[in-house]
């Protein structure tokens, strides 16, 4: 399953928030630097969803496409 994220990095809180039914608005602490903020998002969506989390697109953007198995 694919869904889209837009992520908020380097927010002062850390919430998922659904707005559709296949998109996600993701707000974290870390900041866009060395591949953290990624790393973050992959784990707090595996715990929110309880599945495996790939990042299918947008490495370097705010707008990703994720994939759920």
């Amino acid at each position: 399953m694919k869904i889209k994220i837009k992520l908020h990095p380097n927010s002062s809180q850390e919430k998922i928030e659904k707005k559709d039914n296949k998109i996600y608005e993701v707000w974290l602490k870390e900041k866009p630097i060395d591949n953290k903020v990624n790393e973050k998002l992959i784990k707090i969506l595996g715990k929110y969803f309880k599945r495996k989390v790939i990042i299918k697109s947008g490495l370097t953007s705010r707008n990703k496409v994720i994939e759920l198995f």
